[in-house]
């Protein structure tokens, strides 16, 4: 039998400003809702609640653009000041274009944390203020980690936590929340060795078990609706020491560089 897996967002938290305690704001949440915390649950946050916690947002109006910025800028339409930011977080462009008939062209970027993106993940949705971007965390997986020992503590359980960021895909149309950042959760479940439903080795199957959870917590968590935060209760898994990078695929095995 396959136990039921619930989902339920987490109600109630506050417009997040830098330096909240964002642990102890989930956990006020949790407890007001009735959800508490059982061993064995998983969170997930979207990373902006963290990134805003944590101070990672920019104004434009104190960004100087770089000489770089500025013929991006132009040849795409944007404004040369998040194009310096989007310089700032990246190691590489990856690829920068305008279809014709856009308003502004994008910048396909790989972040200083290895992750793929557009404009390396520099967004200007949900800031709280105008005139602002907001970056991803410094380090995804130390923050997770931190939200994970402090509501441990609290509700004296075992569970893992999840930082989520929402990423277009190539060759399918749409966004999914993929997950950014680990905190005792499997990156990937490999089933190798394991037998299909008729009986057949598997070989290669290893699902994507973090960004599963992941996609799944775009079902119920609305940009407009201020609950960036979701619980998923009564998952199969083990707590293990992961990384957000483990799900990075080498750039050896890299087949399209």
């Amino acid at each position: 039998m396959i136990s039921p897996v619930e989902i339920h967002v987490v109600p109630g938290l506050p417009e997040i400003r830098p330096g909240d305690d964002l642990a102890a704001m989930i956990g006020d949440c949790l407890e007001k809702a009735g959800l508490g915390l059982r061993d064995g649950d998983v969170l997930t946050s979207a990373h902006k609640v963290v990134s805003k916690a944590e101070g990672q947002i920019v104004r434009l109006a104190d960004v100087e653009p770089s000489a770089e910025a500025l013929a991006y800028a132009e040849r795409l339409a944007k404004d040369a000041r998040k194009v310096e930011v989007v310089l700032r977080e990246s190691v590489r462009v990856v690829k920068a274009f305008r279809h014709p008939g856009q308003n502004e062209g994008t910048m396909i970027c790989e972040h200083r944390l290895g992750l793929i993106s557009a404009n390396a993940a520099v967004d200007e949705s949900n800031t709280g203020e105008d005139g602002t971007v907001i970056l991803l965390p410094r380090d995804p997986d130390a923050s997770a980690e931190r939200i994970q020992q402090a509501l441990e503590q609290r509700f004296g359980v075992s569970i893992g936590v999840m930082l989520t960021d929402t990423f277009g895909r190539p060759w399918r149309l749409g966004q999914v929340n993929i997950a950014i950042g680990l905190a005792g959760v499997p990156s990937v479940k490999s089933e190798k060795g394991k037998t299909d439903a008729y009986g057949r080795r598997l070989m290669v199957t290893e699902p994507a078990f973090a960004d599963e959870i992941a996609a799944a917590s775009g079902l119920v968590v609305r940009k407009a609706g201020n609950t960036p935060v979701t619980l998923f209760r009564g998952l199969e898994w083990e707590k293990t020491q992961s990384r957000a990078a483990e799900m990075l695929r080498p750039a050896g095995e890299d087949m399209f560089r």
